[in-house]
C-alpha cells in the first residue's frame, strides 16, 4: 500500500509537471527565438541610416566592421544590383522586400531578416541578416535543463512527502494486522495504540481493542462456566463410587471404583485446563497415547478384542495438550468400542511424522457423519468433532486395511519460541 500511495502520488504529479514544464519549454524557445530576431532587426535598422546616407565606401567599412564582430552576417543589396558584405546569392525574400518591404523567413539553418530602406535616388534597397539556428536556440538548452532539474527536484519532493504521509497511514494498519494476529494467537492481552494514524485508523484501533476485551471476557466466563459444569458433576461421581462401594461383589466394587477415580480425574483435568490460560499447549504425543492405549486394552480384554499398537521408540512433541490429546484418542477409541461388536479387532498406530491412526476390523461408516452433532449411530456426534478440533482440522476418513473404518488425525508440530 505504501509504494501504491508513493506510485499513484508519482504518476499524478508527472502529468500536472509536463502540462506546466512542456508548454512553458515551448514558451522559453519562442522567447529566445524572437529574441534573437529582434537583435538582428535592429542591428540592421541600425545599419540602414548608414545605408540612406553614406557613400559606398564608407557603407562598405562600415559592414565589413560589424561583420566582424558580429555572429549574424550581414549583406546589404542596393538598387544598382551592388552587394556590400558577405558573397550571397539574391534570394527571393530580397526581392520580395525590395518590393513590399521587411520581413523575416524561416530557413531550415536559421532564419533570414530583411529590411527593406526606401526613399533612395536609384530605387529600394535591402539588408539582409541571417540567423543561424544555434543564435535562435541560444541559452534554450540550458533552460531546459534547468526546468527538467526542477521537474525532478519537484516530484522527488512530493514522492517523498506522499512516502512520509503513506508510512503515518500504513504504520498504524500494521500494528493492527499484527495485533490481529496476536489475537488469533491466544494473546488476548494484546491491544492496537489508539492514538497513532489518521482519525479512520484510531476508531478501528479502538473498535479492534473493544472486539478483543470482549472475547477475553467472554473465554473466561466460558472456562468459569465450564469448571463449573465440571465440578457439578462430582456430586453424581460420589454417589457412584458409594454405590460402588456397596457392592457384594469385591472385584466388580474395585473395577466400578477404578472407573470413577479415572472418570474423577478427567473431570479434574477438564477444571484445571478450562480454568489455565496457557499461551503454547505442548505434550509428549508418544507417552499420551500409549497411556490412553493402555486404559482401553482393560476393557478390550475383557470384550475380546485384539488391539495392535505401533508408537515411537522416544518422545514425540506436538503442539497440543495433554488432555486434548487423551480427549482425542479417547474419542476415537469409544467410537470403535460403541459402534462395532465385541471381538472386533483394533489398532492404533502413531508415525514419526505426528500422524495418529485408529482403525478397526467392523463395517465401517459414512464420513459425512463426521460433521460435529451428526451421528449414524444414536450418539452425540460430538467424537470425531474432538479429534478433528485436536488436529487443527487436519482428519481424514476412509476404509481401513481391515475392513472397517480407518480415522488418521495429523498433528500439529511443536514450534520453538
Amino acid at each position: 500500500m505504501r509504494w501504491r500511495l508513493a506510485l499513484l502520488v508519482a504518476a499524478a504529479m508527472t502529468l500536472v509537471l509536463l502540462a506546466f514544464l512542456v508548454p512553458l519549454a515551448l514558451l522559453l524557445r519562442g522567447v529566445a527565438a524572437d529574441r534573437a530576431v529582434s537583435a538582428a532587426m535592429t542591428q540592421a535598422q541600425s545599419l540602414g541610416v548608414l545605408v540612406a546616407t553614406a557613400d559606398p565606401q564608407s557603407l562598405r567599412l562600415a559592414v565589413e566592421q560589424v561583420n566582424v564582430d558580429a555572429s549574424r552576417p550581414i549583406t546589404v543589396y542596393l538598387p544598382d544590383g551592388a552587394v556590400v558584405g558577405p558573397a550571397a546569392g539574391r534570394t527571393p525574400g530580397v526581392s520580395l522586400a525590395a518590393r513590399s518591404g521587411s520581413f523575416s523567413v524561416e530557413h531550415p539553418d536559421g532564419r533570414e531578416v530583411l529590411v527593406a530602406v526606401q526613399g533612395l535616388p536609384q530605387g529600394t534597397a535591402v539588408i539582409r541578416v541571417f540567423v543561424p539556428r544555434a543564435e535562435l536556440r541560444k541559452g534554450v538548452t540550458r533552460a531546459w535543463l534547468v526546468l527538467a532539474l526542477l521537474g525532478v527536484g519537484l516530484l522527488a519532493v512530493g514522492v517523498a512527502v506522499a512516502d512520509r504521509l503513506a508510512v503515518m497511514v500504513v504504520r498504524p494498519i500494521r500494528s493492527l494486522a499484527e495485533v490481529s494476529d496476536a489475537l488469533a494467537g491466544g494473546d488476548l492481552d494484546r491491544r492496537a495504540p489508539a492514538t497513532a494514524g489518521p482519525p479512520e485508523v484510531r476508531a478501528v484501533a479502538a473498535a479492534l481493542n473493544q472486539l478483543a476485551a470482549r472475547i477475553r471476557d467472554l473465554l473466561r466466563s466460558e472456562r468459569e462456566r465450564v469448571a463449573d459444569l465440571s465440578h457439578r458433576m462430582r456430586t453424581p461421581m460420589t454417589a457412584l463410587r458409594l454405590d460402588a462401594e456397596g457392592l457384594r461383589d469385591q472385584a466388580e466394587a474395585d473395577r466400578i471404583l477404578a472407573h470413577v477415580a479415572a472418570l474423577d480425574r478427567a473431570v479434574t483435568t477438564v477444571i484445571e485446563d478450562a480454568r489455565r490460560e496457557r499461551d503454547v499447549p505442548a505434550c509428549d504425543a508418544t507417552e499420551v497415547v500409549a497411556e490412553r492405549v493402555r486404559f482401553w486394552t482393560v476393557l478390550a480384554e475383557d470384550q475380546g478384542r485384539p488391539v495392535s499398537t505401533e508408537l515411537p521408540d522416544g518422545p514425540l512433541p506436538v503442539a497440543v495438550s495433554a488432555a486434548d490429546l487423551a480427549a482425542c484418542v479417547d474419542a476415537l477409541l469409544g467410537n470403535v468400542f460403541a459402534h462395532t461388536e465385541e471381538g472386533v479387532a483394533v489398532s492404533v498406530t502413531l508415525d514419526g511424522h505426528r500422524v495418529l491412526t485408529v482403525q478397526d476390523a467392523g463395517p465401517g461408516f459414512d464420513p459425512a457423519a463426521g460433521a460435529r452433532g451428526v451421528s449414524g449411530a444414536g450418539s452425540t456426534g460430538l467424537g470425531l468433532d474432538i479429534a478433528r478440533r485436536t488436529a487443527g482440522g487436519a482428519l481424514t476418513v476412509d476404509r481401513s486395511p481391515l475392513g472397517g473404518a480407518r480415522v488418521t488425525v495429523t498433528l500439529n508440530a511443536l514450534t520453538e519460541p
